[in-house]
């Protein structure tokens, strides 16, 4: 690693997390810490939302899928937009309606606590599978390219110092912290991945140029008669990821939390819809990389360049391709990923502890002797020892790792949509009815993603969702049958 690249990753580690409290301003109330003071201008949370949502899977993977399949990925933004855009008319104005700090807490408003507890819980656990598998896989990356750049650390110690580092400003600026950082982090990977392209471009020779315009690699969809196995056809793009983006983004208190922290409802809309829009030029920027990497590569396949899995071809590029200063903006923009997605979840996990659990929460202050504020990031700590042991657990997975991330959340997704969808559209829906549905509906689609395998391939983590609401749907319509049978 040369000098320049160490003291480019070496001064953002260490500047981040002072900008970013600086920023924050004091916590005086856990209210602060977990929600903000609802001032935050909504170009900052919409950076955030982004930053949230992509991770260092986001910027490994997409240039490998794009490498061999073009811009489907990008295809996805498609349906990313229509599902928030759905999400910003239909669903905030029931959250800015009421007073509630955690997205769950509606449901408990409308169906009791224990429905309230129970999807929390839910979203805490699959939160912890989905995040450790982020940093883990997030890791691994900044490690080989740590090594390769002749400054070897080893894979734990490289994940305690981003946990670490992370932890520091979440646990002092709350939310506040976490919103800032998150907007400086997405600029810094989004220059780099500028610069990356324009570099591509400009050392590619006309042939490869005229190679890549005639390539048919800018279709953003798929041609597959696999509808429900390929998550790149138009139908489960548009569909498909509509519904996954209503799911995620009108219902996971990751990224609820955010929205609900703009000073307006016409802010937190703004922010919601443009988050779309940026994630779908983000997704489009690394689909470009990998399609010039394909052109320069002059079509090779990976595994003729000594590459085992589609994720290690930006990593590659990284370690030899690029000059020295750029490659420690990308280590930096790579790093600024995991940690904007890390921080964001330890955020929302201490915020749904505290808020869906806070008859627990206080006793427990109490029994510690802590102050509200000094349990919150007592909690917050607590979380963050819990990812680290989870992304311990992990080995590491075959095929795009952001696409079995998105998989294990979209688990999830789907019966949370319906229980939403019920307590918002439906006056006749009963506690009694959605509660059992959506343990059962999480269970089997649970089994369908672990167990189904259709023409030997697992369904496509973009039909999960649409999957668990149709089940939800159909589960509560079963129930209120018996119910009322037997009344």
């Amino acid at each position: 690693m040369s000098a320049t690249d160490l003291s480019i990753i070496c001064i953002y580690c260490l500047t981040l997390p002072f900008v970013a409290f600086a920023l924050s301003g004091r916590q005086d109330s856990v209210s602060t810490y977990v929600g903000g003071r609802h001032d935050l201008p909504w170009w900052a949370i919409c950076l955030s939302l982004v930053a949230t949502e992509t991770s260092t899977l986001t910027i490994i993977s997409i240039p490998g899928i794009a490498y061999g399949g073009g811009m489907v990925f990008a295809g996805l933004g498609v349906g990313y937009v229509i599902g928030r855009a759905l999400v910003a008319w239909l669903f905030l104005p029931h959250y800015f309606s009421g007073q509630v700090g955690s997205v769950y807490q509606y449901l408990g408003q409308r169906f009791g606590q224990a429905m309230e507890r129970t999807v929390s819980v839910t979203f805490l656990v699959t939160r912890v599978l989905a995040e450790g598998i982020r940093l883990f896989a997030g890791m691994l990356p900044v490690a080989a390219i740590l090594s390769a750049m002749d400054f070897p650390l080893p894979q734990w110690l490289v994940m305690v110092a981003i946990v670490g580092l992370t932890l520091g400003y979440t646990m002092l600026g709350g939310l506040r912290a976490v919103v800032w950082s998150d907007a400086i982090q997405l600029v810094v990977y989004v220059v780099g991945t500028a610069a990356c392209i324009v570099m591509l471009y400009h050392h590619a020779t006309d042939l490869q140029i005229h190679m890549l315009r005639h390539s048919n690699r800018f279709h953003l969809f798929h041609k597959s008669r696999l509808y429900f196995l390929d998550p790149y056809t138009p139908y489960a793009a548009m569909i498909g990821g509509a519904i996954m983006a209503m799911a995620s983004h009108g219902t996971d208190q990751l990224l609820v939390q955010r929205v609900l922290a703009a000073r307006t409802l016409a802010d937190a809309r703004k922010a919601l819809v443009g988050s779309g829009v940026v994630v779908g030029c983000l997704f489009a920027m690394l689909s470009l990389v990998g399609m010039l990497l394909w052109a320069r590569n002059d079509e090779r396949p990976l595994a003729a360049m000594g590459l085992p899995t589609s994720d290690a071809l930006f990593p590659d590029f990284i370690v030899h391709g690029l000059p020295q200063g750029l490659a420690g903006l990308l280590v930096a923009g790579l790093l600024s990923a995991t940690m904007g997605s890390l921080s964001a979840t330890l955020n929302a996990m201490t915020s749904a502890t505290l808020l869906d659990f806070s008859t627990p929460c206080r006793t427990m202050a109490r029994w510690v002797r802590l102050s509200p504020l000094g349990f919150a990031r007592l909690v917050t700590v607590l979380w963050a020892v819990v990812l680290v042991l989870a992304a311990l657990g992990f080995a590491h997975s075959h095929g795009p790792a952001v696409v079995f991330g998105l998989s294990v959340a979209s688990c999830a997704y789907g019966p949370m949509l319906g229980a939403f969808a019920f307590a918002m559209f439906s006056r006749q829906a009963d506690r009694r009815d959605v509660l059992p549905a959506f343990i059962v509906t999480l269970a089997v689609v649970c089994g369908a993603m672990v167990f189904w395998r259709p023409y030997g391939h697992a369904i496509a983590f973009t039909w999960l969702v649409p999957l668990g609401g149709a089940i939800m749907l159909a589960c509560v319509w079963f129930m209120r049958g018996i119910r009322q049978g037997r009344a």
